[in-house]
């Protein structure tokens, strides 16, 4: 049984000096323990599972006697319900070290996502404009944030300056936020409902992306002002003029008219074919040449330098910048002669943008031809929704999609005043069902 020792007052216990261990009674086993002059601590003997033990109770320079002498009683109380307050130490180390291993930012988190998915890409400006629109939007705001905290109103704090004005790329970037939390999840840096879910989540917060694209819709030129702008842009000797006239009669993206390369180019079937890794579908898509995209790639000189069909001065392919930076001069020519320069038609008058042009076409094919959406919405490289659509493309479209594109080849390069009605008859009889009228 453990000697019973007195109870010292707190000057006795304060007196106790001398190098050693001195009980100071009050609890079983309790001991100042004196290193030096300027060292004591509080140690609690105790047996534990039939050993004796040692437990540090801190400093006496930081923890007085009554705050020692109930630690030491929850300690006893502990070992006498089997509890081993080593071992229970050790244990709350072990699970806070694992703790802090499983802890991750949502940056950290997004770094390891992006790695682990890397490979499936297949163009290198996938990786890029995931990083880019994570740096623009995400990190600032949530980036340091522990991503096992991350709630719904962190996840609003993103998106609602971005969701109104810049909806597309808001929605891209709430996917983002989506999948990452979801691997976090998988990881075990999170757990519980992924809070950036939109169906049945964040859809009762945000309107609907889908109906806010028109609000955030690129400028686009009205289409009865196009043979004029073609005009203009056809007496600009230059390899951005020519690319954007081309990517204008192809209806493509810029960046699949300005990464061209002349491998992709079938000149006897008169054909473009775009390989999937340059498709935002990741599908190849097949485009038509038209006589005057014909023309304007003949007269591309070759470079031994550059496989890019229009180039750059450094051989790559032209910036979007340098693209943009043309449609914005033609626009100052026109205004300075007069005109009312090159605009969005609708409500907001911005001056029309390279992406805009497919809006064009668009409104082209359905205003002033006859031809079936699904024709259309190929021609755009568009996927079809309904699978019947779909399986159109495996028959007869593209033929269609030729005489379509041939009828825009010759309403882009019209004056702006003529109307080529014998080129129209002369395509519309031999396909009457679904030739195209102006």
């Amino acid at each position: 049984m453990p000697k019973i020792t007195k109870q010292l007052t707190d000057l006795e216990v304060k007196n106790l000096t001398r190098v050693g261990r001195h009980a100071v009674g009050g609890v079983v086993g309790l001991c100042k323990q004196v290193s030096s002059s300027s060292s004591a601590s509080w140690i609690l003997k105790a047996s534990i599972n039939g050993q004796q033990k040692e437990l540090g109770l801190g400093s006496c320079r930081t923890v007085t006697l009554k705050d020692a002498r109930e630690k030491a009683r929850q300690l006893r109380l502990q070992i006498a319900n089997g509890i081993d307050p080593i071992q229970q130490k050790r244990q709350a180390k072990l699970d806070h070290w694992r703790k802090k291993q499983r802890t991750k930012t949502f940056d950290e988190v997004a770094g390891l996502y992006i790695e682990s998915i890397a490979a499936q890409w297949q163009n290198h400006k996938s990786r890029a404009q995931w990083e880019s629109s994570l740096s623009a939007y995400v990190s600032p705001i949530i980036g340091s944030t522990d991503c096992a905290a991350i709630e719904t109103a962190d996840v609003m704090s993103v998106l609602d300056p971005i969701w109104l004005t810049k909806t597309e790329t808001a929605n891209r970037v709430r996917g983002r936020i989506e999948k990452i939390l979801a691997y976090a999840n998988t990881r075990g840096y999170r757990s519980g409902d992924n809070p950036a879910r939109y169906r049945g989540h964040l859809d009762t917060l945000l309107p609907s992306p889908d109906k806010l694209k028109r609000t955030a819709a690129q400028p686009a030129l009205d289409y009865r002002q196009l043979p004029k702008f073609m005009n203009a842009l056809r007496g600009v000797d230059s390899v951005a003029a020519r690319c954007l006239e081309f990517l204008i009669l192809t209806a493509t993206r810029q960046g699949e008219a300005r990464g061209l390369v002349w491998s992709e180019l079938d000149f006897a079937q008169k054909l473009w074919v775009i390989p999937a890794n340059r498709m935002k579908a990741d599908r190849e898509h097949v485009v038509p040449l038209t006589q005057r995209c014909l023309e304007i790639l003949q007269n591309m000189p070759r470079r031994e330098d550059s496989p890019y069909v229009f180039a750059s001065v450094r051989g790559g392919p032209l910036s979007d910048a340098t693209v943009g930076k043309l449609v914005k001069t033609l626009h100052k020519v026109e205004v300075a002669k007069g005109g009312g320069g090159f605009v969005d038609h609708r409500q907001d008058k911005r001056v029309v943008v390279p992406h805009g042009f497919r809006s064009t076409f668009r409104d082209w094919a359905a205003e002033r031809s006859s031809y079936p959406r699904e024709v259309i919405e190929h021609c755009l490289a568009h996927r079809l929704k309904d699978r019947s659509e779909a399986a159109y493309q495996r028959g007869s479209i593209l033929p269609k999609r030729i005489d379509l594109m041939t009828l825009y080849d010759q309403y882009c390069t019209a004056a702006a005043t003529k109307i080529l009605t014998d080129n129209v008859r002369a395509i519309g009889d031999q396909r009457a069902v679904h030739g195209g009228l102006y």
